[in-house]
């Protein structure tokens, strides 16, 4: 599931991400002589389509960065074992048809 979520987010980067940096790149140039948070903040303020587009592309690197600490720290909840659990009945249920059959059983391919 994590995994998915990181290539979602390596999609978004490699898309939206560089999009919005190449909306700001003579502003970034500026930034390179020049830095000030203040500079930074009329940057984004005045560009708003690639402030959001890297607030986006951050945002859900940090959200994801955040996830993987917390489950590397504390393991995974109740809810989210339950979850898991659901979704893996759902996978046998549906059989050599569902596209995350082969992560689950390889064997059987």
């Amino acid at each position: 599931m994590m995994r998915t979520w990181w290539w979602v987010c390596l999609g978004l980067w490699l898309t939206v991400g560089l999009l919005s940096l190449w909306w700001v790149r003579s502003d970034l140039q500026e930034l390179h002589q020049y830095f000030t948070w203040t500079a930074v903040r009329y940057m984004l303020f005045y560009n708003r389509l690639a402030g959001m587009g890297l607030g986006l592309c951050f945002g859900l690197t940090l959200a994801l960065l955040l996830s993987e600490s917390r489950q590397i720290l504390w393991g995974i909840s109740d809810g989210e074992h339950a979850r898991l659990l659901g979704n893996l009945r759902q996978i046998h249920a549906q059989g050599p048809s569902h596209p995350q059959w082969k992560v689950i059983r390889p064997e059987e391919s």
